[in-house]
């Protein structure tokens, strides 16, 4: 028996995480001084009103979990003789996974014969989401934990992320995109293409002037790279700029056809404070990332 969990991060929602099995770590941040725990501290998240505040000059923050908020996740599966696999975001973004290993290092003392895996998803947001869901749905198949991380060996690496933002002060603040990106970003319409790459990094691909070279950018390269697409999802994701996220829908289905699976997800909060509003980006599955 095991308990399969994600984090918020990932844009996997209450409401999503019950239709998989999936249990919800929530990854806080902070505005103008206050700890907000995504759906914990509210129940629906009014993504809107969020970006909104942002777009008027707020600028949120993120902070790492504790080990002792970890604890309280993993600790009552334990109890009740459950392993767990969790599937997080990136660890090479946050120091939230010292915390983590701190606390997994003090449940394995306590609970020696239970076992925690994890899996990396290499990606935030709407690449990780893209992973959730293959995952979600090998658990409802009543798959194991080796057959699902025998999975993800592989199939990780082959969900791609491009996407572009509106405004880089926000990455710029938060640190988390190259100084090239942030350079690009000040330069007026230029838009810079980034990706998240093998490492679960965001990295600059390149840049493009407006927003139409934007979406044709991410055309060329989903033509490019695309590996069995239409066997998997093609994940739109925007933060509260649904017209923008439509547009480049349509534009994707005319390339490659009526009969993806194209789904639409909205930029969690967490992730959201770092990307600003108006972020625009795409999930695919490719030949490598």
């Amino acid at each position: 028996m095991y308990t399969l969990f994600t984090d918020t991060d990932t844009d996997i929602t209450p409401e999503i995480a019950r239709r998989y099995g999936y249990k919800l770590i929530s990854m806080p941040y902070v505005v103008n001084g206050k700890e907000i725990f995504p759906y914990e501290s509210y129940r629906e998240f009014d993504s809107h009103a969020f970006y909104d505040m942002l777009r008027g000059g707020t600028l949120p923050s993120t902070c790492a979990l504790s080990p002792q908020k970890y604890r309280q996740y993993f600790e009552r599966e334990f109890m009740e003789g459950r392993d767990v696999l969790y599937v997080h975001f990136s660890s090479a973004m946050s120091g939230t996974f010292n915390a983590l290993n701190i606390c997994l290092s003090d449940l394995r003392e306590k609970y020696p014969e239970r076992k925690v895996h994890l899996i990396d998803t290499k990606g935030i947001t709407l690449g990780s989401y893209n992973i959730c869901l293959e995952i979600g749905e090998m658990y409802k198949r009543g798959a194991s934990v080796e057959e699902i991380k025998e999975w993800a060996k592989t199939e990780v690496q082959k969900f791609a992320v491009y996407f572009f933002a509106d405004d880089l002060k926000f990455f710029k603040k938060s640190g988390r995109v190259s100084g090239l990106a942030a350079f690009f970003g000040g330069m007026v319409g230029v838009k810079p293409i980034i990706y998240m790459n093998s490492e679960g990094k965001m990295v600059t691909y390149g840049k493009a002037k407006g927003r139409k070279q934007a979406f044709n950018s991410i055309l060329d390269i989903m033509d490019k790279l695309q590996d069995d697409m239409k066997s998997h999802r093609v994940i739109i994701s925007h933060s509260d700029a649904e017209p923008l996220a439509k547009q480049l829908g349509e534009l994707v289905k005319k390339r490659f056809g009526d009969d993806l699976k194209l789904e639409y997800a909205i930029v969690n909060p967490t992730a959201g404070s770092h990307c600003g509003p108006n972020t625009i980006g795409i999930s695919f599955h490719a030949k490598h990332r």
